[in-house]
C-alpha cells in the first residue's frame, strides 16, 4: 500500500491524502461471504443515543472475516481486498475443497501464496499455529485471550504483538499498547504484521470525508453555553475553569481509569499500558 498526496486544487484538498489501493487485487467482494448491515446511528432499541457522533455514511456490506480460524488446512490466497469495515487489508482464500474465507491479511502477502493453520504450520509470515509452538521473541497479530474464541488482539493495520515469554502452560504476550498480559498457551495466534501499515499517514483533509464515513460533527465544550456543557461559558478563549476535564454529563474525562480494580482478569496484566494510549 501507498499513500498518494493530492495536488492543493482547493482549500479542502491541500494536506489532504488517499490511499492508492496498490496492494488490492480484487474490487468487489465475494457475495456469498457478505452480510447487509443495517445502520444504528448511534441509537439502542429504545431509539436513543449511546453513541454520539454517528450516522450516515456511504453504504456498505459486511465482510464475514474468519477471526478463529480452527481448522488444521492449508490455504492458497485468491486476492487481496478492500474492507469498508477495517482499516487492514483481507484476504481471499481457499481451500483444498473449494470452500473459501476471509482473513485478516498481514504485510507482504502476495496472490497464490500457500498459508498453514494448525500444528504443522511453519514459522512464516500468515501462518497461524498455538503461541506453545511459537519461538519466544516472534511478532505476531490475531491474537486469541481465550481458545477457541478467535483473535481479538492486534487486528488493525499495521499493528502487532511479540511474544515475549513462556512459563508453566501460560504465554506473555506484549499487546500494541504496550501492555504485557499473560494468556493460554493453546491461544492462536498469526505470524506477521496486520497489512496496509501506511493507514495512520493518510491526511483526511476535510469534513466531507468524515461524513462519508459516518462521523457526524463533535462541538467542543468549551464552545457551548453553560447550560450545555461543564466546560461552557466564558469569554473569549477562556480556560475550561476546571481543575479536571468532565463529559456532557459531569463525569470526569481524559485521563481518569475507568478499569474496575476488582476485575478478575487483572492477576493476567503484568505491566499495564503505555502512557498517554487509550
Amino acid at each position: 500500500m501507498g499513500v498518494k498526496v493530492l495536488k492543493p486544487t482547493s482549500n479542502a484538498r491541500r494536506g489532504m491524502s488517499v490511499d492508492d489501493f496498490r496492494d488490492v487485487t480484487k474490487k468487489k467482494p465475494e457475495k456469498s461471504l457478505i452480510s447487509p448491515i443495517k445502520k444504528q446511528a448511534g441509537r439502542n432499541a429504545q431509539g436513543k443515543i449511546t453513541v454520539r457522533h454517528r450516522g450516515g455514511g456511504a453504504r456498505r456490506a459486511y465482510r464475514l472475516v474468519d477471526f478463529k480460524m480452527l481448522e488444521n488446512i492449508q490455504v492458497t490466497v485468491e486476492a487481496i481486498e478492500y474492507d469498508p469495515n477495517r482499516s487492514a487489508r483481507i484476504a481471499l482464500v481457499s481451500n483444498n475443497d473449494g470452500e473459501k474465507l476471509y482473513i485478516v491479511a498481514p504485510a507482504g502477502l502476495k496472490v497464490g501464496a500457500k498459508l498453514t493453520f494448525g500444528d504443522e504450520a511453519e514459522v512464516r509470515t500468515g501462518n497461524r499455529k498455538a503461541l506453545k509452538d511459537i519461538p519466544v521473541g516472534t511478532i505476531v497479530y490475531n491474537v486469541e485471550m481465550f481458545p477457541g474464541k478467535g483473535g481479538q488482539i492486534a487486528r488493525s493495520a499495521g499493528v502487532k504483538a511479540q511474544l515475549m515469554a513462556k512459563e508453566a502452560g501460560m504465554a506473555q504476550v506484549k499487546l500494541p499498547s504496550g501492555e504485557i498480559r499473560l494468556m493460554s498457551e493453546n491461544c492462536l495466534a498469526s505470524i506477521g504484521i496486520v497489512s496496509n501499515t501506511e493507514h495512520s499517514n493518510i491526511k483526511v483533509g476535510k469534513a466531507g470525508r468524515k461524513r462519508h464515513m459516518g462521523i457526524r460533527p463533535t462541538v467542543r465544550g468549551k464552545a457551548m453555553n453553560p447550560v450545555d456543557h461543564p466546560h461552557g461559558g466564558g469569554e473569549g478563549g477562556t480556560s475550561i475553569g476546571l481543575k479536571n476535564p468532565k463529559t456532557p454529563w459531569g463525569v470526569p474525562a481524559l485521563g481518569l481509569k475507568t478499569r474496575n480494580r476488582k476485575k478478575q482478569s487483572n492477576s493476567l496484566v503484568i505491566r499495564t499500558r503505555k502512557k498517554g494510549r487509550r
